[in-house]
């Protein structure tokens, strides 16, 4: 389970933070806690992800080495912009903290 503040990748949205995590009740009163998950390149959006059983992939980020060995493939500008995204907000980060 993730957690409050947590930067991860999501298929749908990319490079994401998450914002918070809240209980929503459908319309039988059953109550299901969400991810409420924000875009890193627009914070204005929102999505909200079943913390269980949800069909969206959700992962941790890469690694700096993958991202690097990721960039350097020939097929590298095949992929989708949410993987590109987070390359380069991978290799951004790790220069930060340097």
């Amino acid at each position: 389970m993730f957690q409050k503040k947590d930067i991860i990748y999501s298929e749908t949205i990319g490079v994401c933070i998450v914002e918070d995590i809240v209980k929503l009740a459908d319309n039988k009163r059953d109550i299901y806690q969400y991810y409420l998950l924000s875009p890193i390149s627009d914070r204005k959006k929102r999505a909200y992800i079943p913390v269980e059983n949800h069909t969206v992939l959700l992962r941790n980020l890469i690694s700096l080495q993958e991202a690097l060995a990721l960039r350097e493939t020939n097929d590298y500008e095949k992929k989708s912009v949410p993987i590109k995204e987070e390359v380069l907000y991978v290799i951004e980060n790790s220069k930060m903290k340097e």
